[in-house]
C-alpha cells in the first residue's frame, strides 16, 4: 500500500513538472528570442504561415548570435515601446491606488454594518460581477461620454476603481472574520475607521495581497477597455494593446517587447506569491 501511494505521489510529481514546462516553454521562449539579433528575428518571423502541414515546424528555441540588439531598439533609439510600457505602469498604478482606497472600505461596509439596501447592492455587485465587458460596454460608454471623459486616461481608470469582483472577494472573506474581534476593539475606545486601520487590514493582509496581485494581472493586460474607451488618442493606449501591431509590422523587436512587458507581473506575482497562496487557503477554509 506505501508503495502504492508512493508511486502515484512520483507520477503526479511528474505530470506537474511536466505541465509546468510546457506552461513555462512559451515564457522561456520569449526571453530567449529577445537576445537574438533583430534581422534574425525579422527573418524567423516572415516563416510564419509558410510551412507544409504535414512537416514538423523547424525549432528555433535559441539565437544564433546573441545580441541586445532588440533592447537597444525599444529602450535607446525608438522609445515607441518604452513610452507604452510608461502608460501601463501609470495605468496600473493609478488603479491599484483606486481600489485600495474604495474596495476595502466598502467590502467592510458591506460584511459588517446593516443598513438599509445592503442587500440589494451586494446583489448587483454580483450582477455586474457575472456580466461580461461587452454588455456593460455601452453604457459605459455613454456615462463616460456625458462625463466628458472618452478619450481620456479616466475613462479606463475611473470604472475598474468599482471592479465588483474584488469588493465581493474581501467582502467574503469579511464576512467569516469574528464580531468579537470588532467588539473588543470598541470596547477599548476604537472608533470605526480605528477598527478599520488597526484591526480589518492586519488581518485581511493575505486576501488584499491576493486581490492586488489579480488586479494588476488585469490592470496590466487591458485590452478592450483602451481600445473602446481611447479611440481617439493612439498615444495613450498600453503596452497590452500594440503588440498585434507590433508582429503584423514584423518590427524585429517583438519579443524584446514581450519580455519587457512580462517582467512587472512576473515580479508582482514573486512578491504576493505567498499572499496569494494564503489568500486562497483562507477562503477555501471559510
Amino acid at each position: 500500500m506505501r508503495k502504492m501511494k508512493g508511486f502515484r505521489l512520483r507520477l503526479a510529481q511528474f505530470l506537474l513538472l511536466l505541465l509546468a514546462i510546457l506552461l513555462l516553454l512559451p515564457m522561456v521562449q520569449t526571453f530567449l528570442y529577445s537576445f537574438s539579433s533583430i534581422g534574425e528575428m525579422k527573418a524567423f518571423m516572415k516563416t510564419r504561415g509558410s510551412y507544409d502541414e504535414t512537416q514538423w515546424m523547424e525549432a528555433h528555441l535559441i539565437p544564433n548570435l546573441v545580441s541586445l540588439g532588440q533592447y537597444h531598439q525599444i529602450l535607446i533609439a525608438d522609445h515607441t515601446v518604452l513610452w507604452l510600457f510608461v502608460n501601463s505602469v501609470m495605468y496600473a498604478a493609478l488603479i491599484l491606488l483606486g481600489q485600495a482606497l474604495i474596495i476595502p472600505p466598502m467590502a467592510f461596509a458591506l460584511s459588517k454594518f446593516r443598513f438599509p439596501g445592503r442587500e440589494g447592492i451586494f446583489f448587483g455587485i454580483i450582477l455586474l460581477m457575472l456580466l461580461p465587458f461587452q454588455v456593460t460596454m455601452v453604457p459605459n460608454v455613454l456615462t463616460l461620454r456625458s462625463l466628458g471623459l472618452i478619450n481620456t486616461i479616466w475613462a479606463v481608470i475611473l470604472p475598474m476603481w468599482f471592479a465588483p469582483f474584488y469588493i465581493f472577494l474581501i467582502r467574503q472573506f469579511m464576512v467569516g472574520l469574528p464580531n468579537e474581534l470588532i467588539e473588543a476593539a470598541e470596547m477599548d475606545g476604537a472608533g470605526t475607521w480605528s477598527v478599520y486601520l488597526r484591526v480589518i487590514l492586519p488581518v485581511c493582509r493575505p486576501i488584499l495581497g491576493a486581490a492586488a496581485a489579480l488586479s494588476f494581472a488585469e490592470s496590466w493586460n487591458l485590452v478592450e477597455q483602451p481600445l473602446t474607451y481611447l479611440a481617439a488618442r493612439q498615444e495613450l493606449q498600453p503596452l497590452s494593446t500594440m503588440f498585434n501591431q507590433l508582429a503584423s509590422e514584423n518590427t524585429g523587436f517583438e519579443f524584446a517587447g514581450a519580455a519587457l512587458y512580462i517582467l512587472p507581473a512576473l515580479f508582482v506575482y514573486l512578491f504576493f506569491q505567498e499572499d496569494i497562496l494564503s489568500g486562497i487557503q483562507l477562503t477555501e477554509l471559510k
